[in-house]
């Protein structure tokens, strides 16, 4: 008699195994604890600041009617615009050659630059923010300098030249590791074809390597400009009252005043003139890109 095959039996599934078969048939699962992560710890307390902006001390605009009929909020508000648009611009200024050096130089040299971008990371913000209060003071290393050299000494401290400075230096790795992320991808044969073909040395990297690296620049502009609006501590210890940003304000108003409501309505109208600014540059982005893409 033939014998009738044995039915296979399946192995219990392990409930790692039937969950790593959900995420993998639907994808969006494998962020939903990072978006709820995010909901939790960002949301939340932006939609609470946002209502209390309205509610407190009773409901209305009054805390919007106050923010935009005091001038000192509006030049407040313009300053910190205009302290972080130039602390990218010497980001940009400063991180463009070195992070070209990190693409042509050696592997083992690289290693020691791309360190030098990582050590900042480790020091506190606030202990690098108070180093430069030694170095911008009257009598700081860098008047002693100037002075030593026969120049006269210049105000740093207390002053927005040296919160620019300041700021500038603790967000400049911000600036490095985009645009090297984007510098090591680019195809250096396509300089070396325009000098074959007779373009001299500046015109090769404008016309060519320049256009090919400012998705990074974009990047690292972006990132640090955003950084800088909302920065506190370095604002608040090297410059001084002619310097003050608007986190500064929102401090004042939240910590010392009690007054949540128009600390959020600061905190608002940041984030809403932030998105809008984004919102006027993001076009612009998209294309340049299309239009490097042609090329």
């Amino acid at each position: 008699m033939n014998k009738l095959p044995m039915p296979a039996i399946e192995k219990p599934q392990s409930p790692l195994s039937a969950w790593l078969r959900i995420i993998y048939s639907s994808p969006w699962l494998a962020v939903l604890p990072a978006l709820l992560l995010l909901a939790a710890v960002l949301g939340w307390p932006l939609l609470t600041l946002l209502i209390r902006s309205f509610a407190e001390p009773h409901w209305g605009l009054q805390n919007y009617q106050w923010f935009f009929n005091a001038k000192v909020n509006l030049a407040v508000l313009s300053r910190t615009f205009s302290i972080s648009a130039w602390v990218a611009l010497i980001c940009v200024l400063a991180a463009y050659p070195y992070a070209w050096m990190m693409t042509a130089v050696s592997s083992r040299m690289r290693l020691v630059l791309i360190l030098c971008v990582l050590i900042p990371f480790w020091v506190s913000g606030v202990v690098r923010t108070l180093a430069w209060v030694i170095l911008l003071q009257d009598s700081g290393v860098i008047n002693s300098l100037l002075r030593a050299s026969g120049f006269a000494s210049i105000k740093l401290i207390r002053t927005q030249l040296g919160v620019v400075i300041g700021m500038a230096q603790i967000l400049l790795p911000f600036m490095i590791l985009p645009l090297y992320s984007v510098m090591r991808g680019i195809d250096l044969r396509l300089v070396q074809a325009a000098r074959s073909l007779g373009a001299p040395p500046w015109k090769a990297f404008l016309q060519v390597y320049l256009p090919l690296s400012l998705p990074g620049v974009y990047a690292g502009v972006i990132l640090v400009f955003i950084l800088s609006l909302g920065f506190y501590i370095t604002p608040a210890l090297l410059g001084g009252p002619r310097s003050t940003m608007l986190s500064t304000l929102i401090q004042t108003q939240v910590l010392s005043l009690l007054n949540w409501g128009r600390g959020g309505a600061m905190g608002a109208v940041l984030l809403v003139a932030t998105f809008i600014l984004l919102a006027l540059v993001a076009p612009l982005m998209r294309q340049r890109h299309k239009q490097v893409a042609r090329d």
